[in-house]
Protein backbone atom coordinates (compact mmCIF):
# COMPACT_ATOMS: atom_id res chain seq x y z
CA UNK A 1 0.00 0.00 0.00
CA UNK A 2 1.00 3.33 -0.59
CA UNK A 3 1.86 5.90 2.39
CA UNK A 4 -0.58 7.83 4.09
CA UNK A 5 -0.80 11.33 2.25
CA UNK A 6 -0.21 14.09 4.64
CA UNK A 7 -3.77 16.37 3.63
CA UNK A 8 -5.31 13.18 4.99
CA UNK A 9 -6.35 13.43 8.76
CA UNK A 10 -9.63 11.33 9.19
CA UNK A 11 -10.54 8.69 11.28
CA UNK A 12 -11.59 6.27 8.82
CA UNK A 13 -10.50 5.52 5.14
CA UNK A 14 -13.35 4.71 2.05
CA UNK A 15 -13.18 3.63 -1.17
CA UNK A 16 -15.47 6.11 -3.57
CA UNK A 17 -17.14 4.28 -7.06
CA UNK A 18 -18.42 6.78 -8.91
CA UNK A 19 -21.37 6.24 -11.42
CA UNK A 20 -21.50 8.48 -14.61
CA UNK A 21 -24.71 9.90 -15.85
CA UNK A 22 -24.13 13.66 -17.75
CA UNK A 23 -24.70 17.09 -15.99
CA UNK A 24 -26.30 14.64 -13.13
CA UNK A 25 -22.44 14.10 -12.17
CA UNK A 26 -23.02 17.72 -10.45
CA UNK A 27 -24.83 15.56 -7.41
CA UNK A 28 -21.36 13.10 -6.80
CA UNK A 29 -19.74 16.90 -6.81
CA UNK A 30 -21.90 17.69 -3.81
CA UNK A 31 -21.13 14.34 -2.45
CA UNK A 32 -17.43 14.07 -2.49
CA UNK A 33 -17.80 18.21 -1.40
CA UNK A 34 -19.68 17.05 1.95
CA UNK A 35 -17.27 14.12 2.32
CA UNK A 36 -14.06 16.20 2.24
CA UNK A 37 -15.45 19.23 4.48
CA UNK A 38 -16.74 16.87 6.80
CA UNK A 39 -12.73 15.69 6.99
CA UNK A 40 -13.40 12.60 8.90
CA UNK A 41 -12.85 10.11 6.10
CA UNK A 42 -10.02 9.22 4.57
CA UNK A 43 -10.07 8.60 0.65
CA UNK A 44 -8.19 5.54 0.14
CA UNK A 45 -9.05 4.90 -3.96
CA UNK A 46 -12.01 6.26 -6.58
CA UNK A 47 -12.68 4.32 -9.58
CA UNK A 48 -15.07 5.86 -11.44
CA UNK A 49 -16.79 6.16 -15.07
CA UNK A 50 -17.33 8.90 -17.26
CA UNK A 51 -18.37 12.49 -15.53
CA UNK A 52 -17.35 9.76 -12.12
CA UNK A 53 -14.06 9.82 -13.50
CA UNK A 54 -13.78 13.39 -14.08
CA UNK A 55 -15.11 13.85 -10.57
CA UNK A 56 -11.99 11.36 -9.21
CA UNK A 57 -9.31 13.42 -11.54
CA UNK A 58 -10.02 16.54 -10.69
CA UNK A 59 -10.55 15.89 -6.89
CA UNK A 60 -7.22 14.08 -7.04
CA UNK A 61 -5.48 17.47 -8.77
CA UNK A 62 -6.75 19.54 -5.98
CA UNK A 63 -5.45 17.17 -3.06
CA UNK A 64 -2.51 17.79 -4.37
CA UNK A 65 -2.12 21.09 -4.72
CA UNK A 66 -3.91 22.28 -1.19
CA UNK A 67 -5.21 19.17 0.20
CA UNK A 68 -9.17 18.86 1.27
CA UNK A 69 -10.17 22.79 0.49
CA UNK A 70 -8.01 22.34 -2.79
CA UNK A 71 -10.56 19.43 -3.74
CA UNK A 72 -13.30 21.21 -2.79
CA UNK A 73 -12.04 24.30 -5.03
CA UNK A 74 -11.07 22.13 -8.19
CA UNK A 75 -14.33 20.42 -8.28
CA UNK A 76 -16.25 23.78 -8.29
CA UNK A 77 -13.86 25.21 -10.58
CA UNK A 78 -14.49 22.26 -13.02
CA UNK A 79 -18.39 22.36 -12.90
CA UNK A 80 -18.04 26.15 -13.52
CA UNK A 81 -16.49 25.85 -16.25
CA UNK A 82 -18.93 23.37 -17.76
CA UNK A 83 -21.66 25.95 -17.09
CA UNK A 84 -19.48 28.74 -18.88
CA UNK A 85 -19.43 27.57 -22.57
CA UNK A 86 -21.80 29.94 -23.69
CA UNK A 87 -19.63 31.21 -26.41
CA UNK A 88 -18.81 28.23 -28.62
CA UNK A 89 -20.43 27.63 -31.64
CA UNK A 90 -23.87 25.92 -31.66
CA UNK A 91 -23.08 22.78 -32.69
CA UNK A 92 -20.13 22.27 -30.74
CA UNK A 93 -22.53 23.66 -27.85
CA UNK A 94 -24.24 20.66 -29.01
CA UNK A 95 -21.90 18.23 -28.80
CA UNK A 96 -21.01 18.61 -24.67
CA UNK A 97 -24.79 19.36 -24.43
CA UNK A 98 -25.27 15.77 -25.71
CA UNK A 99 -22.22 14.25 -23.33
CA UNK A 100 -23.55 15.79 -20.18
CA UNK A 101 -27.55 15.14 -21.50
CA UNK A 102 -26.52 11.77 -23.08
CA UNK A 103 -30.35 11.17 -23.64
CA UNK A 104 -31.95 12.54 -26.60
CA UNK A 105 -34.49 15.41 -25.25
CA UNK A 106 -37.04 16.95 -27.38
CA UNK A 107 -36.53 19.95 -25.43
CA UNK A 108 -32.89 20.97 -26.51
CA UNK A 109 -32.99 23.65 -29.71
CA UNK A 110 -29.95 21.50 -31.05
CA UNK A 111 -32.03 18.47 -31.58
CA UNK A 112 -32.16 18.55 -34.97
CA UNK A 113 -28.30 18.34 -35.16
CA UNK A 114 -28.13 15.87 -32.19
CA UNK A 115 -30.76 13.88 -34.13
CA UNK A 116 -28.60 13.63 -37.48
CA UNK A 117 -25.29 12.75 -34.94
CA UNK A 118 -27.67 10.00 -32.87
CA UNK A 119 -29.58 8.40 -35.88
CA UNK A 120 -28.40 9.25 -39.33
CA UNK A 121 -25.13 10.01 -39.42
CA UNK A 122 -21.61 8.81 -38.17
CA UNK A 123 -19.57 11.07 -35.50
CA UNK A 124 -17.07 10.14 -38.34
CA UNK A 125 -18.85 12.20 -40.64
CA UNK A 126 -20.24 14.88 -38.62
CA UNK A 127 -17.47 15.62 -37.06
CA UNK A 128 -14.19 15.09 -38.94
CA UNK A 129 -11.74 17.09 -37.23
CA UNK A 130 -13.26 15.09 -33.72
CA UNK A 131 -13.60 18.12 -31.98
CA UNK A 132 -14.03 17.09 -27.71
CA UNK A 133 -14.32 20.49 -25.87
CA UNK A 134 -14.68 17.88 -23.08
CA UNK A 135 -10.48 17.61 -23.52
CA UNK A 136 -10.19 21.51 -23.01
CA UNK A 137 -12.53 21.43 -19.66
CA UNK A 138 -10.03 18.45 -18.31
CA UNK A 139 -6.88 20.20 -19.31
CA UNK A 140 -7.41 23.40 -17.77
CA UNK A 141 -7.97 22.01 -14.57
CA UNK A 142 -6.10 18.58 -14.49
CA UNK A 143 -2.56 18.45 -15.12
CA UNK A 144 -2.32 14.56 -15.65
CA UNK A 145 1.56 14.14 -14.93
CA UNK A 146 1.23 15.60 -11.50
CA UNK A 147 -1.89 12.85 -10.93
CA UNK A 148 -0.02 9.96 -12.01
CA UNK A 149 2.65 10.97 -9.68
CA UNK A 150 0.40 10.88 -7.05
CA UNK A 151 1.21 7.75 -4.41
CA UNK A 152 -1.24 9.07 -2.11
CA UNK A 153 -4.64 8.28 -3.75
CA UNK A 154 -5.73 5.65 -6.44
CA UNK A 155 -7.57 6.18 -9.26
CA UNK A 156 -9.35 3.62 -11.56
CA UNK A 157 -11.09 4.77 -14.84
CA UNK A 158 -13.38 2.49 -16.84
CA UNK A 159 -13.44 2.07 -20.75
CA UNK A 160 -15.27 -0.34 -22.87
CA UNK A 161 -12.62 -1.74 -25.46
CA UNK A 162 -14.71 -1.09 -28.55
CA UNK A 163 -12.73 -4.34 -30.51
CA UNK A 164 -13.20 -7.27 -27.66
CA UNK A 165 -16.13 -5.65 -25.37
CA UNK A 166 -14.04 -6.04 -22.46
CA UNK A 167 -14.11 -3.29 -19.69
CA UNK A 168 -10.57 -1.82 -19.75
CA UNK A 169 -9.25 -0.17 -16.67
CA UNK A 170 -6.81 2.84 -16.47
CA UNK A 171 -4.72 3.36 -13.39
CA UNK A 172 -3.85 6.58 -11.39
CA UNK A 173 0.58 5.84 -12.70
CA UNK A 174 -1.11 6.10 -16.41
CA UNK A 175 -3.54 8.44 -16.33
CA UNK A 176 -3.75 10.78 -19.23
CA UNK A 177 -6.70 12.79 -20.44
CA UNK A 178 -7.34 10.64 -23.47
CA UNK A 179 -8.10 7.89 -21.10
CA UNK A 180 -10.77 9.96 -19.35
CA UNK A 181 -12.15 10.79 -22.85
CA UNK A 182 -12.33 7.37 -23.42
CA UNK A 183 -14.06 6.71 -20.23
CA UNK A 184 -17.01 9.42 -21.39
CA UNK A 185 -16.99 8.60 -25.19
CA UNK A 186 -20.68 8.56 -26.10
CA UNK A 187 -20.60 6.44 -29.54
CA UNK A 188 -22.70 7.67 -31.43
CA UNK A 189 -21.18 11.24 -30.60
CA UNK A 190 -18.09 11.55 -30.56
CA UNK A 191 -15.09 8.77 -32.33
CA UNK A 192 -13.53 6.34 -30.52
CA UNK A 193 -10.56 7.46 -28.72
CA UNK A 194 -7.59 5.12 -29.56
CA UNK A 195 -4.85 4.73 -27.18
CA UNK A 196 -1.91 2.44 -28.21
CA UNK A 197 -3.85 1.36 -31.54
CA UNK A 198 -7.22 0.16 -29.34
CA UNK A 199 -10.10 1.62 -29.50
CA UNK A 200 -12.01 2.70 -26.33
CA UNK A 201 -16.02 3.72 -25.86
CA UNK A 202 -17.46 4.85 -22.89
CA UNK A 203 -17.04 2.84 -19.69
CA UNK A 204 -20.58 2.66 -18.62
CA UNK A 205 -21.46 -0.08 -21.10
CA UNK A 206 -19.06 -1.95 -18.98
CA UNK A 207 -19.20 -0.73 -15.51
CA UNK A 208 -20.67 1.84 -14.76
CA UNK A 209 -18.86 2.17 -12.17
CA UNK A 210 -16.42 -0.77 -12.14
CA UNK A 211 -16.23 -1.77 -8.50
CA UNK A 212 -13.88 -4.86 -9.13
CA UNK A 213 -10.45 -2.55 -8.78
CA UNK A 214 -10.86 -1.91 -5.23
CA UNK A 215 -11.06 -5.32 -4.61
CA UNK A 216 -8.08 -6.64 -6.02
CA UNK A 217 -5.68 -3.43 -5.90
CA UNK A 218 -6.23 -1.96 -2.28
CA UNK A 219 -6.90 -3.00 1.46
CA UNK A 220 -10.05 -0.80 2.50
CA UNK A 221 -12.66 -2.69 2.74
CA UNK A 222 -15.22 -0.39 3.17
CA UNK A 223 -17.07 0.97 -0.28
CA UNK A 224 -19.37 3.79 -1.14
CA UNK A 225 -21.03 3.48 -4.14
CA UNK A 226 -22.18 6.88 -4.98
CA UNK A 227 -25.08 6.14 -7.56
CA UNK A 228 -27.34 8.59 -9.53
CA UNK A 229 -28.95 6.49 -12.38
CA UNK A 230 -32.03 4.76 -11.31
CA UNK A 231 -32.51 1.24 -10.96
CA UNK A 232 -36.09 1.52 -11.06
CA UNK A 233 -38.62 3.34 -12.51
CA UNK A 234 -42.49 2.97 -12.40
CA UNK A 235 -44.99 2.88 -15.29
CA UNK A 236 -44.17 1.99 -19.33
CA UNK A 237 -42.17 4.62 -21.49
CA UNK A 238 -43.55 5.11 -24.73
CA UNK A 239 -42.42 8.29 -26.68
CA UNK A 240 -38.94 7.55 -28.38
CA UNK A 241 -36.89 9.74 -25.57
CA UNK A 242 -38.96 8.23 -23.02
CA UNK A 243 -37.84 4.76 -24.58
CA UNK A 244 -34.34 5.73 -24.92
CA UNK A 245 -34.04 7.21 -21.41
CA UNK A 246 -34.70 3.88 -19.70
CA UNK A 247 -32.86 2.04 -21.87
CA UNK A 248 -29.69 3.64 -21.03
CA UNK A 249 -30.78 3.63 -17.27
CA UNK A 250 -30.77 -0.19 -17.16
CA UNK A 251 -27.61 -0.48 -19.68
CA UNK A 252 -25.97 1.75 -17.91
CA UNK A 253 -26.60 0.23 -14.15
CA UNK A 254 -26.20 -3.32 -15.76
CA UNK A 255 -22.19 -4.14 -15.08
CA UNK A 256 -22.94 -2.74 -11.17
CA UNK A 257 -26.07 -4.89 -10.63
CA UNK A 258 -24.06 -8.32 -11.67
CA UNK A 259 -21.24 -7.18 -9.38
CA UNK A 260 -23.46 -6.37 -6.83
CA UNK A 261 -24.62 -9.32 -7.22
CA UNK A 262 -21.33 -11.47 -6.94
CA UNK A 263 -19.98 -9.67 -4.07
CA UNK A 264 -23.25 -10.85 -2.23
CA UNK A 265 -22.37 -14.44 -3.08
CA UNK A 266 -18.83 -14.04 -2.15
CA UNK A 267 -19.44 -12.62 0.86
CA UNK A 268 -22.13 -15.03 2.17
CA UNK A 269 -19.41 -17.85 1.35
CA UNK A 270 -16.78 -15.64 3.24
CA UNK A 271 -19.24 -15.31 6.30
CA UNK A 272 -20.10 -19.10 6.12
CA UNK A 273 -16.68 -19.92 6.73
CA UNK A 274 -16.21 -21.61 3.17
CA UNK A 275 -13.57 -19.29 2.02
CA UNK A 276 -10.91 -17.37 3.69
CA UNK A 277 -10.71 -13.58 4.93
CA UNK A 278 -7.35 -14.85 4.18
CA UNK A 279 -7.44 -15.09 0.49
CA UNK A 280 -10.58 -13.13 0.26
CA UNK A 281 -11.43 -9.39 1.02
CA UNK A 282 -15.22 -9.18 2.75
CA UNK A 283 -15.82 -5.89 1.80
CA UNK A 284 -18.51 -3.78 3.51
CA UNK A 285 -20.79 -1.91 1.38
CA UNK A 286 -22.25 1.31 0.97
CA UNK A 287 -24.49 3.73 -1.16
CA UNK A 288 -25.16 7.31 -1.32
CA UNK A 289 -28.38 7.05 -3.90
CA UNK A 290 -28.61 9.90 -5.88
CA UNK A 291 -31.69 8.22 -7.86
CA UNK A 292 -34.20 8.58 -6.21
CA UNK A 293 -33.57 12.78 -5.14
CA UNK A 294 -33.21 13.28 -8.78
CA UNK A 295 -36.10 11.88 -10.37
CA UNK A 296 -37.84 15.22 -9.30
CA UNK A 297 -36.37 16.46 -12.47
CA UNK A 298 -37.58 15.45 -15.85
CA UNK A 299 -35.41 14.09 -18.41
CA UNK A 300 -34.78 17.15 -20.51
CA UNK A 301 -32.59 18.44 -16.88
CA UNK A 302 -29.95 15.93 -17.58
CA UNK A 303 -29.25 18.08 -20.39
CA UNK A 304 -28.56 21.46 -18.45
CA UNK A 305 -25.84 22.61 -17.60
CA UNK A 306 -26.69 25.97 -16.28
CA UNK A 307 -24.78 26.89 -13.01
CA UNK A 308 -27.77 27.40 -11.34
CA UNK A 309 -29.21 23.73 -11.95
CA UNK A 310 -25.68 22.54 -11.06
CA UNK A 311 -25.45 24.27 -8.03
CA UNK A 312 -28.94 22.72 -6.95
CA UNK A 313 -27.33 19.38 -7.94
CA UNK A 314 -24.33 19.94 -5.51
CA UNK A 315 -26.59 21.17 -3.18
CA UNK A 316 -29.04 18.00 -3.16
CA UNK A 317 -25.44 15.55 -3.21
CA UNK A 318 -24.55 17.41 0.15
CA UNK A 319 -27.19 17.38 1.47
CA UNK A 320 -27.71 13.68 0.62
CA UNK A 321 -24.38 13.06 1.97
CA UNK A 322 -24.63 15.00 5.59
CA UNK A 323 -27.56 12.58 6.08
CA UNK A 324 -25.83 9.68 5.57
CA UNK A 325 -22.87 10.18 7.28
CA UNK A 326 -25.13 11.51 10.26
CA UNK A 327 -26.73 8.03 10.40
CA UNK A 328 -24.06 5.61 9.39
CA UNK A 329 -20.50 6.87 9.95
CA UNK A 330 -20.48 4.75 12.93
CA UNK A 331 -21.09 1.65 10.67
CA UNK A 332 -18.01 1.97 8.40
CA UNK A 333 -15.27 -0.94 9.32
CA UNK A 334 -17.65 -2.60 11.10
CA UNK A 335 -20.01 -3.54 8.58
CA UNK A 336 -22.41 -2.87 5.36
CA UNK A 337 -24.87 -0.51 5.06
CA UNK A 338 -26.10 -1.89 1.80
CA UNK A 339 -28.46 -4.24 1.92
CA UNK A 340 -27.02 -6.05 -1.26
CA UNK A 341 -29.54 -8.59 -2.36
CA UNK A 342 -32.50 -6.56 -2.39
CA UNK A 343 -29.94 -3.77 -4.15
CA UNK A 344 -29.33 -6.03 -7.37
CA UNK A 345 -32.96 -8.12 -7.17
CA UNK A 346 -36.25 -7.79 -8.65
CA UNK A 347 -37.66 -6.40 -5.09
CA UNK A 348 -35.11 -3.67 -5.02
CA UNK A 349 -36.20 -0.28 -4.02
CA UNK A 350 -34.80 3.40 -4.93
CA UNK A 351 -33.75 5.50 -2.29
CA UNK A 352 -31.81 4.44 1.43
CA UNK A 353 -31.60 0.13 1.19
CA UNK A 354 -32.00 -1.69 4.27
CA UNK A 355 -28.60 -2.26 5.99
CA UNK A 356 -27.11 -5.42 5.45
CA UNK A 357 -26.63 -8.07 8.60
CA UNK A 358 -22.80 -8.13 9.96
Amino acid sequence: MAKRMSHWTGEKRISLALQGGGSHGAFTWGVLDAILEDGRLDIDAITGTSAGAMNAVVLAQGMLEKGREGARERLSDFWRSISDESSLPAPVRGIIDQFFGAWPLDANPFQPFLDAVSHYASPYTINPLNINPLRDHLLRVVDFEKVQACREIQLFVAATNVESGHVAIFERPHLTVDHVLASACLPMVFQAVEIDGVPYWDGGYMGNPAIFPLFYKTACPDIMIVQINPIQRKGVPRSAAEIQNRLNEITFNGAMMGELRAIDFVNRLVDAGKLSRDDYMRPYMHRIDGADPLKQFNSASRLSTKWSFLQELRDIGSAAAKSWLAVHYDAIGERGTLDLRMAYSSLAATGTARPSKP
